[in-house]
């Protein structure tokens, strides 16, 4: 098999190898970073490597989560990686897979998983931005003049929860009954890592940002949300600025992202961003896992 389990020795060159794609590897560097190799928590992962002088890296999380980084990756690769490392490490419990657009339905295809239900199946454009380059005219309109950017902890925790979870509902396809507690979890995240930012207008909280992943000199923007009845007013574009030019005061050059849809898209590229490869998410239905005796399909 082409694919070999990575060990401590690999970690600088697989590091080296991530950042050279940075804009689709955030999630393999943070989790690496903040888990390191074959640790215990959930998104702590068991990596792969392609090849000998490898050019491509796996990483398989302990909740399941397969996460691809493998631009030369063949349909025969892939198949071997469900086949001999994925289906004997998950079985029917592979929670999805995520990844730079293109790999990640070339694997689904090959691993004989394109047909499977799905909680979610999303393409997503992507955007980056070098922060040099960031527009800031946003926030010269008259109805922003009293705009104030605020770490989340200074606004009400049961707001943000259910805020988090109405995104968890319209963005991730997370069912309502399990919205509410995911989201709790999240924001308790946010607020130990002091990871997102709530913008105040005129005395109201009108939009949450954040960054989702953070490495030294770039960050992948995530959970930017606005209440329904406050958009199509630049609330959300607004935090984002005034998030990202904190950001660049403390020394990151680089921004990426992968929007939802393209209202979402129109927003970001009016502060700067520009179109990059896409990124890709799709998570497995669990109520209709395959059986355990045919895993791959």
């Amino acid at each position: 098999m082409i694919w070999r389990p990575a060990t401590a020795d690999d970690l600088n060159d697989i590091t080296d190898f991530l950042y050279r794609h940075v804009a689709s590897s955030m999630f393999l560097l943070r989790n690496l970073r903040d888990h390191g190799l074959d640790g215990t928590a959930g998104k702590a992962m068991r990596m792969w490597l392609r090849g000998s002088a490898f050019d491509g890296v796996v990483g398989l999380t302990n909740e399941g989560m397969l996460l691809v980084q493998a631009p030369q990756a063949t349909a025969q690769d892939w198949a071997d990686l469900q086949r001999a490392v994925v289906a004997p490490y998950c079985g029917t419990a592979q929670l999805g897979v995520l990844g730079e657009t293109e790999q990640l339905r070339r694997y689904l295809s090959a691993a004989g998983l394109g047909h499977r239900a799905t909680r979610l199946n999303r393409d997503e454009p992507g955007l980056a931005l070098t922060l040099s380059d960031l527009q800031t005219s946003c926030l010269s309109r008259p109805a922003l003049a009293n705009a104030v950017l605020y770490p989340i902890v200074a606004a009400p925790r049961p707001m943000l929860v259910q805020w988090r979870a109405a995104y968890h509902q319209e963005i991730l396809g997370t069912p309502a009954t399990e919205a509410v507690a995911v989201a709790g979890t999240d924001i308790d995240g946010y607020l130990l890592r002091d990871s997102h930012r709530i913008l105040m207008v005129d005395g109201d909280w009108v939009a949450m940002t954040g960054f989702n992943a953070r490495l030294p000199g770039v960050v992948q923007i995530g959970g930017v949300y606005t209440p329904p009845p406050l958009r199509g007013q630049g609330y959300a574009r607004a935090a984002l600025a005034l998030h990202l030019q904190e950001a660049a005061a403390e020394g990151v050059t680089q921004a990426v992202l992968f929007a939802a849809g393209e209202a979402a898209v129109r927003a970001y590229r009016g502060i700067g961003f520009h179109d990059i490869e896409g990124y890709s998410l799709v998570l497995f239905d669990p109520a209709a896992a395959p059986s355990a005796r045919n895993p791959v399909t």
